[in-house]
């Protein structure tokens, strides 16, 4: 397997585990859009926390963290998921589930990471610029008091590399 190969399962599971654990509202359509906007949020990231080759080596030797931590931050109960999910679950990275969080409930902050990460705005316009079918679509993932625990993990580290010296303050008790 190559190193782009390993980021691509990165970015596969961990838009898998956004979509599951904030699910779409309704039917296949709406499942779709999450789904495609989950996926760019989740390259964006993806490119943002690994930006070079080496980068890329490191998660081929490393591994990603796995969703352990992200099931605890969304207070999932991932008691009862069948054996089968196990093996995905562990493609999921922490810190790119917690930026694309990040960049789907703020749509200036995944504006300004399409830009660091050198990509066609107009390829990822459903998480820059998202249209009333695509908010639609993803009312859970977009919800940003839904996802903060998943997105305060790692929210710093994400503000500090689009935004030098221009963080927000952490509210305190942030679990970052």
């Amino acid at each position: 397997m190559s190193q782009t190969d390993h980021l691509a399962q990165v970015v596969a599971a961990t838009a898998q585990w956004l979509t599951r654990a904030y699910p779409a509202t309704a039917g296949a359509f709406s499942a779709a859009l999450a789904q495609a906007q989950a996926r760019q949020a989740a390259m964006v990231a993806a490119r943002l926390c690994y930006p070079t080759a080496v980068d890329e080596g490191l998660l081929s030797m490393l591994g990603p963290q796995g969703a352990d931590r992200l099931d605890w931050a969304a207070g999932a109960d991932v008691a009862a998921l069948p054996d089968d999910d196990y093996g995905w679950r562990t493609w999921v990275d922490e810190t790119v589930a917690s930026w694309a969080a990040c960049l789907l409930t703020d749509p200036a902050l995944a504006r300004a990471a399409v830009a660091a990460a050198d990509l066609d705005p107009c390829a990822y316009r459903r998480l820059t610029a998202p249209d009333e079918r695509d908010r639609l679509a993803t009312a859970l993932l977009r919800h940003p008091d839904l996802t903060a625990p998943v997105a305060a993990l790692h929210r710093a580290r994400l503000q500090e590399r689009l935004l030098p010296g221009q963080r927000e303050a952490e509210p305190e008790g942030s679990a970052v």
